[in-house]
């Protein structure tokens, strides 16, 4: 099985802007004397890769807890997009139908207006996924393009790495971590590459 780890390292990854700096305290420190080492992780849930649920907008949505781990787990479609907004009409005219789970990769500059939202969610996405800090652009501050989507509870991935990944077909495994009342969690995002595991297709001879 070849797995590509797609998850930027909540320590060092980018923080968007007024969000909290992560930080690791040893508590316990076998460095110190202690019998074993202990830490504690100060950090925004939307830091690193993670996963929003519909409460991050919604309220009274369902918490990350709820998100169905089916919408996380299964086979994926990388599309490399040009930085800049993607709107309706893009989606109408170049992006793939029926494709449930949709990672974009722009070197983190591209973003999703709220009509390529409601076209994506129209057309299938379960879940989507960008290697920018948020899938909204940076001058909209309504987060149309995440209410878009959440209404439709359409799972949104955020802040992945996919410097080392190519356009094309691969298989997700992205689970939040189980944080019952929160509207996000992080994510240990990984595609496989090869398909021999999940399409029943053995070694060839």
């Amino acid at each position: 099985m070849k797995l590509i780890d797609i998850s930027n390292d909540l320590l060092t990854a980018e923080v968007y802007e007024g969000d909290p700096v992560p930080e690791l305290r040893a508590v316990q420190s076998m460095e110190a004397g202690d019998r074993y080492n202990l830490g504690v992780l100060t950090a925004g849930l939307h830091n690193g890769t993670h996963i929003d649920a519909p409460l991050h907008f919604l309220s009274g949505g369902a918490d990350v807890s709820k998100v169905p781990l089916d919408a996380c787990i299964g086979p994926c479609r990388v599309l490399e997009v040009t930085p800049g907004v993607i709107t309706g009409e893009v989606v109408e005219n170049s992006f793939p139908r029926g494709c449930e789970r949709l990672l974009l990769k722009s070197g983190g500059r591209a973003f999703i207006h709220e009509t390529a939202a409601q076209a994506m969610a129209y057309y299938g996405c379960r879940l989507v996924g960008t290697d920018a800090l948020s899938i909204d652009p940076e001058y909209d501050q309504t987060g149309a393009a995440h209410i878009a989507f959440l209404r439709e509870n359409v799972v949104i991935l955020e802040g992945l790495n996919l410097s080392a990944v190519r356009g094309g077909d691969y298989f997700l495994i992205a689970p939040p971590v189980k944080i019952g009342e929160a509207e996000a969690a992080f994510a240990r995002a990984v595609l496989v590459s090869d398909y021999i595991f999940w399409s029943g297709k053995g070694p060839q001879a």
